[in-house]
């Protein structure tokens, strides 16, 4: 484990070998390969990761995840947070791999208990009297004013234009003659 890199450290490394999952990276320096998973390889969806990198490749990654299981050591790396031609980090912080990780969890009710939920439209309002919200929402207040939604301008000047397109209509049109 000494020669192995550090965590979120960025390092230039050479593709081993693909596999329909990823790609494993040869480390310099190292004698370990790490995994880049398909969905590390870019932000964009990766079906064939041949369709991304070719053995022998060098690639720019970052180390993600370390492993160890059995005396045996994982790499996990990363190729999306990296600029493939400078090498800078592009997630310093680590903030993309914590949201990829959080998508991940699974959220599970261990409970087996049924959630209700109550349906707005039914409820009524007990400062107002209406229906359709809660009294925490309420925006009226009794014997208070009430307001209504004020229109857009462009609503306003489009109704007024139809209004004198009518009127100049009617101006226009002939009376008509009837047949006797």
């Amino acid at each position: 484990m000494d020669d192995l890199p550090d965590l979120f450290t960025v390092i230039k490394g050479e593709v081993a070998s693909i596999t329909e999952y990823g790609a494993f990276v040869k480390i310099p320096g190292c004698r370990k390969q790490g995994l880049v998973h398909r969905s590390h390889m870019s932000s964009c969806r990766v079906d064939k990761p041949s369709e991304i990198v070719d053995v022998g490749e060098k690639v720019w990654v970052k180390v993600i995840g370390k492993e160890v299981k059995d005396e045996k050591v994982k790499l996990s790396l990363s190729m999306k947070v990296v600029n493939q031609g400078t090498g800078k980090d592009l997630d310093p912080n680590n903030v993309v791999l914590e949201q990829d990780e959080r998508k991940r969890k699974e959220f599970r009710d261990d409970s087996k208990q049924k959630i209700t939920l109550e349906a707005v439209l039914n409820t009524v309002c007990k400062k107002c009297g209406c229906k359709g919200h809660f009294a925490n929402d309420c925006f009226s207040q009794p014997g208070g004013m009430k307001y209504s939604l004020v229109p857009d301008e462009e609503e306003e000047k489009e109704e007024e234009e139809e209004e004198q397109q009518k009127t100049s209509n009617l101006e226009r049109k002939p009376a008509k003659k009837h047949k006797s």
